[in-house]
């Protein structure tokens, strides 16, 4: 029976995770808006200031020139928004990912990971092969929250009167969880600020703030892209070559190569 159970539970998973993408889709669909020419917060205008902000040295460079572009039939402004909301989160995902590939190289809980009593992968595995070696119900638990996550950001606080960043919002802005919280299940901390620090922050403090985030995320996506590389590629990175640790599966895999959903 325990048997039956264990080969069952990454089916659920699958089930959740799918339950999850279509029912917060369509909780959290924006009704159409009509294109218009006035100017959002995440203008052209914005790009340059933030640039020359971040970065006074290369200022603003757009070799691609995805500033002018209009996405999905959408206006220039609504693209610039999708653009810098993706760059804000793709940075601080990098920004996690390059903090924890340091910290599960060296150290891991002590407690055990599974019912059954087993520990953690062993810090001699390099984090990719880590993540190789924990089971599908845990892959699978990670990326149900992940996918909520994602969801849940994609509402842009619109039960609090909030615009989507496309639409004039604030990029990078996440909502908290009061909704979830009051109508749903507790949670104890919002994912952004949960102690209410920047409650009391300056205009001109948060602008600051914002610039570093950017800079250190910009960073991070170059960091844990070198430690991929370095790992999977041996030489490929020769600032890393002392400390990189050989990897021959697939990082672009989270399951495996040819990994099915209804398998």
């Amino acid at each position: 029976p325990s048997s039956s159970r264990s080969n069952r539970y990454p089916n659920i998973m699958k089930f959740a995770l799918l339950t999850t993408l279509f029912a917060a889709a369509s909780a959290f669909q924006t009704a159409p808006v009509a294109k218009t020419n006035s100017a959002l917060n995440a203008g052209k205008d914005d790009l340059k200031k933030i640039a020359a902000a971040s970065n006074p040295v290369v200022n603003f460079y757009d070799p691609l020139s995805l500033a002018d572009a209009e996405f999905w039939g959408d206006s220039n402004e609504a693209t610039i928004g999708f653009l810098r909301h993706a760059e804000i989160k793709h940075g601080r995902v990098a920004m996690f990912a390059f903090v924890g590939y340091c910290v599960q190289s060296n150290v891991h809980w002590p407690w055990p990971m599974t019912t059954a009593g087993d520990s953690f992968p062993s810090t001699d595995l390099s984090p990719e092969a880590q993540w190789d070696a924990i089971p599908e119900a845990a892959k699978w638990q990670i990326l149900v929250v992940i996918s909520f996550l994602e969801l849940w950001g994609e509402q842009s606080g619109a039960d609090t009167g909030q615009t989507h960043y496309m639409r004039g919002g604030q990029p990078g802005n996440f909502p908290s969880f009061d909704l979830f919280r009051n109508t749903v299940h507790p949670v104890p901390f919002n994912l952004y600020d949960p102690f209410g620090l920047s409650k009391s922050m300056s205009a001109e403090k948060k602008e600051k703030r914002l610039i570093m985030e950017l800079n250190n995320g910009r960073l991070a996506q170059i960091g844990i892209m070198g430690f991929l590389a370095a790992d999977k590629v041996p030489g490929s990175v020769p600032a890393l070559s002392g400390i990189a640790q050989p990897y021959d599966g697939d990082v672009m895999a989270p399951f495996t190569a040819h990994y099915h959903l209804f398998n």
